[in-house]
């Protein structure tokens, strides 16, 4: 049986159709009221005797759908431990039993959070890892901490590249060797350069560093003082040395480059500069040794007259630089050789040799002065990769030299002639009408005293990707200056609408150097040429600007200037520009004697006050500071 309603007949909200006594609704079963102690009987509170009683027939519970035909499991007998069963609300119609003999369910405590050691129970890979932000210097610090930070600081993961070159000065030699030693197997880059304080190291610890460090591929020992035998030992304990630097060690000599030839077959770069106790008699074992030899810094040698040696750097043709600078060998049939080879094919229509092209990308000939036209003569149409070329300090170089180069070498970059002393300006205008000119960046022609506006002018109109120009104690004019502000400023606007992701009305983002001119003690200079590089630097919304370098009485206002500019503060720095200019107006003016004159420099005094007052980052509060020529009672 199932109760439908337990509306009473007197409630408002539902009708009485008889009471569960009545015959109507019994279909001949006994509806005597039955009592036990678990359910309530007529005289029970909470029995109603006007409550309509339905019977369910199994053909009417088919009928009906979603109405149960069985009866759920007590939530006691539920699948489960006791202690995870909470007691259930009962169910409408359902009365609880003995309410105050069951039992009382508690509540879990909570659980407490455990405490985490984050460090401690960190991966060793991930502590490594955040060391790596480092720098050297902290990594030491760090390792005082404990003995387990003394321990991973030390780690040779984290040592893979020892590069000394900007602390060199700050670490102890213990620190250093603890490092070499702790890390050898996994050191690939080792460059010690200047650490004198390894002198007494090399003496006692330079077997243990040597056998630690077996795998370096790269090498450098520059300015450092060490002793033949620890050169020689790490040479024999490294065979996979592809980067080799010795500059300036007066220890080593050929026998050094005779264990490199024998051991280091895969060596591709190679310093031996300023060695004196090494001639091209060694160099020549590493060139016969290493087929992958590219880079060759050879300066102030011996021995590059050696014809042999100089056939087969010919022949092999794998170097890409060559710096060979401060030689006296080198000479003109040197030169000759080691681009045409020796006994070349002539070809007779042209008169030039027939031999396949150099992969020289780099060259420095500077103070070989047994150099003249005949030996650069030897580049032209031999080296069409060219890209840097320094010839500085040597007198015997004429407009002769350049004449055929510049047309056959279109990557050229960088050109240095500084100090050449006949070399005019028509070689600059050929380098203007160059292939080369599109591409060149740097160019200095610093006391070439034959150059002036009518080489210059052509180089800073034909060359857009001009960086550096050093052109101190040259005959060059305000014009210069004049027209390489223009073309920066051509150059910017074309920049600014190729751009169209620039908001006009965004923030204002701060300018970039898009030139370096040098104008070191040249006459022709004035404050006018200096003051047009000024006022177009501090024009609104230039994104490029021209860096400055000029005489010494106006280098402190050019810098000024150029520190606001980089700052953003165009304002401030058009303010300083116009009073620099008023007090060279004044200053000029004052130096000119007749009626006035008086006027004249009083007026140039109250401008140099103003302009040092602008200098010191402007007036304060609107009023310029005051200035006292000093005390009254003295």
């Amino acid at each position: 049986m199932s109760c439908v309603s337990l509306a009473s007949s007197t409630s408002a909200y539902g009708h009485s159709y008889g009471n569960s006594s009545s015959s109507q609704t019994s279909v001949g079963f006994s509806t005597a009221p039955t009592s036990t102690v678990a359910s309530p009987g007529p005289n029970s509170q909470f029995f109603d005797s006007n409550a309509r009683i339905r019977v369910i027939s199994p053909e009417s519970a088919g009928n009906g759908a979603g109405m149960p035909l069985t009866v759920s499991v007590p939530a006691d007998l539920r699948h489960g431990t006791k202690e995870t069963q909470l007691p259930t609300a009962p169910e409408a119609g359902e009365v609880p039993g003995d309410y105050f003999s069951s039992p009382v369910a508690r509540a879990a405590p909570p659980r407490r959070r455990r405490n985490i050691d984050f460090w401690g129970e960190m991966p060793v890979e991930i502590k490594v890892q955040i060391f790596q932000f480092l720098e050297p210097r902290e990594i030491v610090r760090c390792s005082r901490v404990s003995k387990s930070w003394n321990k991973m600081c030390f780690d040779g993961q984290l040592w893979k590249n020892v590069d000394t070159e900007e602390y060199y000065r700050r670490i102890p030699s213990s620190s250093l060797v603890k490092i070499m030693t702790a890390a050898g197997p996994f050191v690939r880059d080792l460059n010690l350069r200047g650490c004198v304080q390894l002198w007494e190291r090399w003496n006692t610890d330079g077997q243990a560093i040597s056998d630690a460090c077996r795998n370096l591929e790269f090498f450098s020992l520059e300015g450092c003082r060490i002793d033949r035998n620890s050169v020689h030992y790490f040479l024999l304990r490294n065979t996979r040395l592809v980067h080799i630097n010795f500059s300036g060690l007066q220890a080593i000599n050929n026998s050094a480059m005779r264990l490199v030839a024998q051991g280091c077959q895969q060596l591709q770069h190679l310093n031996v500069s300023f060695c004196s106790h090494i001639d091209t008699t060694g160099i020549h074992k590493i060139v016969q040794s290493c087929p992958r030899l590219k880079e060759l810094k050879a300066s102030e040698t011996r021995g590059w007259n050696n014809k042999s040696f100089l056939c087969d750097l010919f022949k092999y043709n794998t170097l890409e630089q060559l710096v060979v600078a401060h030689n006296l060998d080198f000479d003109d049939e040197s030169c000759k050789v080691l681009f045409q080879g020796h006994d070349p094919e002539i070809d007779p229509l042209s008169g030039r040799a027939v031999v396949p092209p150099r992969k020289f990308r780099h060259l420095n000939f500077s103070r070989c002065h047994a150099l003249s036209d005949k030996g650069i003569k030897a580049l032209a149409y031999n080296v069409p990769d060219l890209a840097g070329l320094q010839v500085s300090h040597i007198l015997g170089l004429s407009d002769d030299a350049f004449q055929n180069l510049f047309e056959e070498t279109p990557f050229l970059t960088h050109l240095d002639m500084e100090e050449l002393e006949d070399v005019t300006n028509n070689t600059l205008q050929a380098l203007a009408k160059s292939p080369c000119a599109a591409r060149l960046r740097v160019l200095n022609i610093s006391y070439c005293e034959n150059l002036g506006d009518t080489g210059m002018l052509p180089i800073v109109k034909s060359c857009p990707m001009l960086y550096n120009i050093d052109m101190d104690n040259t005959r060059v004019s305000d014009l210069v200056l004049t027209e390489a502000a223009h073309q920066v400023r051509i150059r910017d606007q074309q920049n600014l609408a190729t751009r169209s992701s620039i908001d006009a009305s965004g923030p204002r983002q701060k300018p970039k150097i898009a030139l370096h001119l040098v104008v070191y003690d040249c006459q022709n200079v004035t404050w006018t040429g200096v003051r047009e590089i000024l006022s177009r630097n501090s024009e609104p919304r230039r994104s490029s600007v021209i860096s400055l370098k000029c005489f010494y009485g106006y280098q402190d206002t050019v810098n000024e200037h150029m520190k606001r500019v980089m700052q953003g503060k165009i304002e401030n720095a058009s303010r300083l520009e116009r009073k620099w200019a008023e007090y060279m107006v004044a200053n000029e003016e004052a130096g000119v004697g007749g009626a006035g004159s008086r006027r004249r420099r009083r007026r140039a005094r109250e401008a140099a006050m103003i302009h040092a007052d602008e200098e010191d980052g402007g007036p304060r509060g609107g009023r310029r500071r005051a200035r006292s020529g000093g005390c009254t009672i003295m």
